[in-house]
């Protein structure tokens, strides 16, 4: 399948990729959002820290998974990730900085949606519930701030045990647990909000926090990973160290009292995401794609997850920038027939490698 693309682009099963690629001499473009042996070392139990300790970690349970991973990896001729952060990161696995490629996440599009009809002083957290969000940090600065409502949207491994703590810590009638939202309504839950809340240990570049300046709604956030690259002290939100309870309350009770604060950081937050829209996130994305080629290439997706049809317009959108006659592999389900968008097999099984070739 690889032989039939002109690019092989993954954004996971990197390993998988490259054999593909270098078995067909096409050339591999690889997409991080994290460190795909840290992910793995964490899932299987081998590595408890973060992100950045990892990097140091000499454990010889661990170096097999580092290993893999560079090897896959500086194969890629280019390697796109959202952020300085993670491009530091990455350039320390031993990959030419020359073919790392910051491609920050796109916001979406500066529109009006109405706000959700939210209590007032309410903050809202969206994202999965893991431990890497330190959501009992949140928890603890809540309890110090009586005049402060939160609303979690997502789902995850922790809720239960997130939900027990609330308990306890006597906050049920001022946490509310709302699930997984569709997209729609997750940024209606966002505009309405106070400000955003994140309370994470390790970040990338959450892309909660891009959504929540692309309506209008400043970010309260520790200053992790890549986090400060879109989220400006005192400009569109306001940093506090990871971990820190009493900062973290105290900047809670600052976006609640300050009125004049507020509405100066709400008034910078869109313009502030305004250079990483869609459109040019993904003429940056076709432009190194066909970079020395001159014509859009046919582009192999390799990755993990669900594939859901017929596809949404920012997604669509997406596979146009990098291919127009694109070939997709990936371990994707995907439950309906296919739209005019991409002609794919309807019934694909997960981990296996099934074509979807675009009109």
């Amino acid at each position: 399948m690889a032989r039939q693309a002109d690019v092989v682009y993954a954004t996971a099963t990197y390993a998988a990729a490259a054999a593909a690629a270098a078995g067909a001499r096409r050339p591999l473009v690889a997409k991080l959002v994290s460190d795909p042996a840290y992910e793995r070392a964490r899932r299987y139990g081998l590595f408890s820290g973060t992100l950045e300790a990892f990097q140091t970690e000499r454990s010889v349970r661990d170096l097999p998974l580092k290993q893999l991973r560079t090897a896959a990896l500086r194969r890629a001729k280019r390697v796109v990730v959202p952020s300085r952060y993670l491009a530091e990161i990455a350039a320390g696995w031993g990959i030419d900085r020359s073919r790392i490629e910051v491609l920050t996440n796109p916001a979406p599009p500066p529109i009006d949606v109405e706000p959700a009809a939210l209590l007032a002083g309410t903050f809202v957290f969206v994202g999965r519930l893991t431990e890497q969000k330190a959501l009992p940090v949140a928890f603890a600065a809540l309890a110090e701030v009586p005049e402060a409502q939160l609303v979690l949207v997502g789902d995850g491994p922790e809720r239960e045990s997130l939900e027990r703590l609330v308990r306890e810590l006597g906050l049920a009638d001022r946490v509310r647990f709302l699930g997984s939202l569709s997209r729609d309504e997750v940024l209606r839950q966002l505009a309405g909000a106070r400000a955003a809340v994140l309370s994470s240990a390790w970040e990338n570049l959450p892309h909660a926090a891009v959504e929540a300046l692309a309506v209008g709604t400043p970010v309260v956030s520790t200053a992790v990973g890549g986090v400060p690259e879109v989220v400006h002290d005192d400009e569109n939100g306001l940093l506090v160290p990871a971990g820190d309870v009493p900062a973290l309350a105290a900047a809670l009770r600052r976006m609640l009292e300050d009125d004049a604060l507020h509405g100066r950081l709400a008034a910078g937050a869109q313009p502030s995401v305004a250079a990483i829209g869609r459109d040019a996130t993904y003429e940056r994305l076709e432009r190194f794609s066909r970079r020395g080629r001159g014509v859009t290439p046919r582009v192999l997706f390799v990755g993990r997850g669900r594939l859901k049809l017929p596809l949404a317009p920012w997604l669509a959108k997406k596979w146009d920038a990098l291919g127009r006659s694109s070939t997709s592999a990936c371990s994707m389900q995907v439950r309906e027939p296919v739209t005019p968008v991409s002609r794919c097999s309807p019934t694909p099984r997960r981990r296996s490698i099934r074509g979807c070739r675009s009109r």
